[in-house]
């Protein structure tokens, strides 16, 4: 397989993490989206929606959008399962994750901080809106994990969990302030000594700087 990722993409880390997780081989294929490789035709072809990650299968199928290369991912290859037993904790796992990847992520990724400054607002401004997204999302995803097991919903990583480490990455790198959520920290801990995630972050990928 081949996974068109960008080193500091959100999205990207969680479906490294997954592959690696997963014990799948695949090769990175870097996509600079600051140069704006992503607007190329080449890579229009590969993903019309102009994003990453896209993963690319052994018979050339390309999926897109990580929310669903991780639906694809978790269905194919089951083990470890990416989220808990019972369809209402499935739901709930399923609620948290998307708590931030489709209500913090969305508003606070590169095309959206770019139209915010073409707009005429500054990176103080933008920066301060992120923070803002952050904060709401990860005050309401704080409350829907559980508050009794090592990591989201079990004993083991999954589906909410990549997506929390993933965000918290990017908090970090705008100097977001997570002293009010000391659980999520305590989590991105124990996710950072699963050498599958570590070897996910930013720093570790072939196109980091």
């Amino acid at each position: 397989m081949k996974l068109y990722s960008y080193w500091r993409s959100t999205t990207s880390i969680r479906v490294r993490a997954a592959l690696n997780l997963k014990g799948l081989d695949y090769e990175i294929v870097p996509v600079d989206l600051v140069a704006g490789v992503q607007r190329s035709d080449d890579y229009t072809a590969v993903n019309p929606g102009q994003g990453v990650p896209a993963l690319v299968l052994d018979d050339g199928t390309v999926l897109t959008q990580s929310l669903a290369i991780l639906d694809y991912l978790d269905e194919t290859y089951p083990e470890p399962p990416l989220l808990p037993e019972g369809a209402v904790a499935r739901a709930q796992a399923r609620a948290a994750a998307h708590q931030i990847a489709l209500d913090v992520h969305p508003v606070n990724n590169l095309k959206v901080v770019n139209r915010l400054k073409a707009l005429g607002h500054d990176q103080d401004v933008a920066v301060d809106w992120m923070k803002h997204w952050m904060s709401e999302g990860f005050t309401a995803f704080d409350r829907l994990i559980r508050p009794d097991t090592p990591f989201c919903f079990g004993d083991t990583p999954g589906l909410a969990d990549l997506c929390l480490v993933a965000q918290v990455y990017n908090a970090r790198r705008w100097d977001f302030d997570l002293a009010a959520f000391p659980r999520l920290g305590e989590i991105d801990a124990r996710c950072q000594q699963i050498p599958a995630i570590a070897s996910a972050m930013p720093d570790q990928q072939p196109d980091a700087p």
